[in-house]
C-alpha cells in the first residue's frame, strides 16, 4: 500500500493575470483600445456617409444643371465649376454606340452609382456617375473620386495612429493609476510579512488612512488578535494537559516498580505489573510527542533504534496472546537519531503495532539499515482505497472491520515526520501483507560502533 498520492500540482497561472496591478493596467489598455477603436469607426464612417452624401447632392444638382444648360445651348459644351466632373450627351441615334463603346454606362439606370477599375496602365481608378435618361437623351455626369479615395487613406492612417498612440497614453495612465491604488496593498502585504516574524503581531490599522485598505488591516488586527488568543490558550491546555497527566503517570510508575521489586509476587500478579508499566510508558512516550506536535517544536535527545525495537517488539510479544505470530529483528545495529526516544517510539510503535494488529498469522519483522527502519508483514494488505487514505486522521480503512481505535495512529506519526524532516512510506508487499518503511534523513541519523 502506497501513501496518499500527492494532488496535481496546478499549472501556475501567467503572472500578468495574477496581479491585481497587471489586471488594473490591462482593464485601462482594453478600455482605452476599445474606446479609440469604436471612434475611429464612428469617425470613419460618419466621414464616408457625410462625403458620399455632399458628393451626389453636387452631382445631382449639376446634372440638372447640365440638362438644363444643353437644351438651352444646344450647340454648345456645358461648363461646369468644379475640375473632377466630365459631362456627356447621348442623342437617341448613337445610344447603340454608347453600348458598344461602354456597355456598363449602357445599363445603369437612373441615379448615382460608383464605379471602380484598373485603368490600361493599371493605375486605379473610382468615380460617381451620375444618370438621367430621357426618350431622346441620355445625360451622364462623372465625378472622379481618385483624389478622394487618397484622402481617406491618410484619413485612416492617422486614425489608426491615434488609435495606437492613445493606447500607449492608456497603459500609461493605467500604470500610474495601478501604482496609486495598488501601493497601500504592497504596504499592508509588507507589513503583514514582517509582523508574522515576531511571537506578537503588530497593529496594521494604525498605519493606513480610513478607507477599504484600513478596514482590511483593522479585520487583519482584529483575526490576528483572536488567532492568537486561541494558540496562547491551547497551548496553556497542552502545558496543564502534559503536567497534570504526567503526575498520575509518575505516581503508577513509582508504585508499579515498589511492587515489582518484592518477592512474593506471584508470576500471574507480575504479568500484570509488567503490563501496567509498559503502558505507563506508552502514555509517557505518546504525551511527549503529542506536547512537542501541539508546540511545533523539534526536542533534542539521542535514540538507539535497535534498542528501542527490541524493546516494542517485547512489549507486543506479550500482548499477542495465543496468535500464532513471530516477531522477529533483522538487520543492522548501530543507528543512533538524534531525536527523543519517546518520539521515535511513538513513530515505530504505531508501524510495528498495526502489523501486529492486522496481521491474524505469521511473521512481523523488524529490518534496520543505515539510515531506515522497515516494518514487514504477511497480513491481508490494503486496498487501493486504503493507500490513497492512510494517513488521513480518522480513517479506519476496510481491513480495520469491528476493531477498536480511532484511526489518528499514523496520523500522529505524519506528523511526527514532517517535524523532525524523517519520511513514512507504506506499500504493498511483493506478495501479501503490507511494507511500512521510515527514513531518518542524515543529518539527524549517525553510525556507532556495537562492541561484538
Amino acid at each position: 500500500m502506497t501513501p496518499a498520492p500527492e494532488p496535481p500540482a496546478r499549472r501556475p497561472k501567467a503572472r500578468y493575470r495574477r496581479r491585481l496591478r497587471s489586471r488594473i493596467i490591462l482593464a485601462f489598455v482594453m478600455l482605452g483600445f476599445g474606446l479609440m477603436l469604436l471612434f475611429a469607426f464612428a469617425t470613419n464612417w460618419t466621414r464616408n456617409r457625410v462625403e458620399n452624401q455632399l458628393v451626389e447632392d453636387v452631382m445631382n444638382r449639376n446634372i440638372d444643371a447640365f440638362a438644363e444648360q444643353y437644351y438651352a445651348q444646344p450647340g454648345q459644351k456645358p461648363e461646369f465649376s468644379v475640375q473632377q466632373m466630365l459631362g456627356r450627351v447621348v442623342r437617341r441615334e448613337r445610344f447603340e454606340e454608347l453600348r458598344a463603346e461602354q456597355p456598363d454606362w449602357y445599363s445603369l439606370p437612373d441615379g448615382i452609382h460608383t464605379l471602380n477599375g484598373k485603368n490600361p496602365d493599371g493605375t486605379p481608378f473610382s468615380y460617381k456617375l451620375a444618370v438621367r435618361k430621357t426618350p431622346d437623351e441620355w445625360f451622364f455626369l462623372a465625378y472622379d473620386m481618385t483624389q478622394a479615395g487618397r484622402g481617406e487613406a491618410q484619413f485612416n492612417r492617422a486614425i489608426f495612429g491615434a488609435v495606437v498612440v492613445f493606447t500607449g497614453l492608456s497603459l500609461l495612465v493605467g500604470w500610474w493609476a495601478a501604482s496609486r491604488v495598488m501601493s497601500p496593498v504592497s504596504e499592508l502585504a509588507r507589513r503583514i510579512r514582517r509582523s508574522g516574524r515576531s511571537a506578537q503581531p503588530e497593529s496594521l490599522a494604525s498605519h493606513f488612512s480610513d478607507d477599504e485598505v484600513g478596514q482590511l488591516a483593522a479585520a487583519l488586527d482584529d483575526y490576528a488578535a483572536r488567532l492568537t488568543h486561541v494558540v496562547q490558550r491551547d497551548r496553556e491546555f497542552n502545558a496543564d494537559v502534559s503536567h497534570e497527566l504526567r503526575t498520575p503517570l509518575a505516581v503508577i510508575k513509582g508504585a508499579v516498580e515498589l511492587l515489582l521489586s518484592r518477592s512474593d509476587v506471584d508470576e500471574k500478579t507480575r504479568s500484570r505489573l509488567q503490563r501496567i508499566q509498559r503502558a505507563e510508558q506508552q502514555c509517557t512516550d505518546l504525551i511527549s510527542a503529542l506536547l512537542q506536535l501541539s508546540r511545533n517544536e523539534r526536542a533534542t535527545g539521542r535514540t538507539d533504534v535497535a534498542k528501542l525495537c527490541e524493546q516494542l517488539l517485547d512489549m507486543h510479544r506479550a500482548q499477542i496472546g495465543g496468535k500464532p505470530l513471530q516477531l522477529k529483528l533483522e538487520g543492522e545495529r548501530g543507528l543512533v537519531v538524534d531525536a527523543p526516544e519517546a518520539a521515535v517510539a511513538v513513530a515505530l510503535g504505531n508501524l510495528i503495532g498495526n502489523a501486529v494488529k492486522y496481521t491474524p498469522a505469521g511473521d512481523v519483522i523488524v529490518r534496520l539499515g543505515p539510515t531506515f527502519v522497515q516494518v514487514i508483514d504477511s497480513g491481508p494488505g490494503l486496498s487501493a482505497e486504503d493507500a490513497a487514505k492512510l494517513f488521513e486522521r480518522g480513517y479506519r480503512g476496510t481491513h480495520a472491520g469491528h476493531s477498536q481505535g480511532g484511526g489518528i495512529g499514523l496520523s500522529i506519526v505524519r506528523r511526527l515526520c514532517d517535524l523532525h524532516g524523517w519520511d513514512v512510506r507504506v506499500k504493498p508487499g511483493e506478495e501479501t501483507g503490507v511494507i511500512a518503511t521510515l527514513t531518518f534523513t542524515q543529518r539527524n541519523t549517525a553510525r556507532e560502533v556495537v562492541a561484538g
